[in-house]
């Protein structure tokens, strides 16, 4: 990177860095479950609720014990169930039009993090009726209040009921980009471990590395505070202890109700503190291949800590000792490496690959996207251009 590109990056980095103690980031309130859930919409006033969510979350029935809990309360529900994984803008626009067609006065998502950007981005459409998802890219374009809204995540993973961010794809052009904007964290989530019992053994793997991901680039940007420092190590020596039993017993309802506050604690601790070049790869793969989220993260993750190098040791080397990975006396270049192996090993643990499709002459294209959407925003260790990211791409191809 360019020696102006790179003080541009780093001057942007420092002004939103100073600015993290006046912004107003919004923490959603923990609810125990779906009964809890209905009793505080109906004290809200509230009668009729949208749920987002997608075909196979809404098959499984998931979405019952929401609606029977409202249902009783007398509040009414209807349902959008047609988000897709990597959810585009065509999901959000029909999920808005049901919004106001039906009348509803409330919002909830239910399902990943795909159902959770939908029903955000569909929010942001509800009180910003003439302007354009396209005119809402980018950070701080959208302001206003968003109806009540409530997360359920039936993953542990992606943290999305902690963030301010939707992440929504182009049904055309499979670009992939992300509205950020206060006013999207959703006000209210619920954290009940029976949302994710009956997860397949390969998404409780994924969606868990997505948490680790998380937790780890908060962790090592250049942007953390004491709290989100905190977090991040509380997310990982949780997710070190619970996500293999979780992924060998689904229903240990106590690794699970782990995991799932593990996601939510690594979701606070990035919202603050944000993300790396792992996401931006993983996201221009989403986008382009339709390569779930989760999986993306796991395999990138390992890769981009070996090209970060020397500019994350010392910090992955302190998350190694604090989390439990590495011995308190272990030094910094080992405990970094033993960071970099612990994840390794837990991917091979769960059947995760090492590898994933890229076609050759899509990764130029594929780096420029992660080049734009990582800089000037994340405070990652190491600036890396699209010619220097299109190395990480080359690490993972199959």
């Amino acid at each position: 990177m360019n020696i102006f590109k790179r003080i541009f990056c780093r001057a942007y980095q420092t002004v939103f860095y100073l600015a993290l103690p006046f912004l107003p980031y919004r923490q959603p309130k923990p609810l125990g479950g779906s009964g809890e859930a209905a009793q505080l919409l109906k004290s809200k006033g509230k009668r009729r609720a949208l749920i987002v969510t997608d075909p196979t979350v809404y098959k499984l029935g998931l979405c019952d014990s929401l609606i029977s809990a409202m249902k009783k309360e007398g509040i009414s529900a209807c349902v959008y169930s047609d988000t897709v994984a990597n959810p585009t803008v065509s999901n959000v626009q029909a999920a808005a039009d049901m919004y106001r067609r039906e009348g509803c006065d409330c919002l909830i998502a239910v399902g990943g993090g795909s159902a959770m950007d939908c029903a955000k981005a569909a929010g942001a459409l509800i009180i910003k009726p003439k302007k354009s998802i396209y005119k809402m890219r980018g950070v701080l374009k959208v302001f206003g209040k968003l109806p009540l809204f409530i997360a359920v995540p039936t993953t542990a993973g992606t943290g999305s009921e902690t963030t301010i961010a939707a992440v929504i794809t182009d049904d055309k052009t499979r670009d992939k980009f992300t509205i950020i904007s206060f006013c999207l964290a959703p006000h209210y989530a619920i954290l009940d471990p029976a949302m994710t019992v009956g997860l397949p053994p390969s998404v409780t793997a994924t969606t868990g590395m997505d948490a680790l991901t998380h937790a780890v680039e908060a962790y090592i940007g250049r942007s953390t505070t004491r709290m989100t420092r905190r977090l991040a190590v509380e997310a990982v020596s949780i997710i070190r202890s619970n996500l293999y039993t979780a992924y060998t017993d689904g229903k240990n309802e106590q690794a699970r109700r782990r995991m799932q506050y593990a996601a939510y604690c690594a979701g606070l601790a990035f919202t603050i503190s944000y993300v790396g070049y792992v996401h931006a790869v993983a996201h221009s793969l989403g986008g382009k291949y339709n390569t779930p989220h989760g999986l993306a993260n796991a395999v990138i993750l390992p890769y981009v800590l070996k090209r970060y190098g020397k500019s994350a040791q010392r910090k992955l080397a302190k998350l190694s000792r604090k989390s439990g990975v590495s011995d308190a006396m272990t030094a910094d270049k080992q405990a970094a490496a033993e960071f970099i192996a612990f994840i390794e090993e837990l991917n091979a643990k769960m059947n995760i690959p090492t590898k994933l499709h890229v076609e050759e002459g899509d990764i130029p294209e594929l780096a420029r996207h992660a080049d734009r959407e990582a800089n000037p925003l994340y405070p990652v260790p190491k600036l890396m251009n699209a010619k220097q990211l299109e190395a990480i791409y080359h690490d993972i191809k199959e």
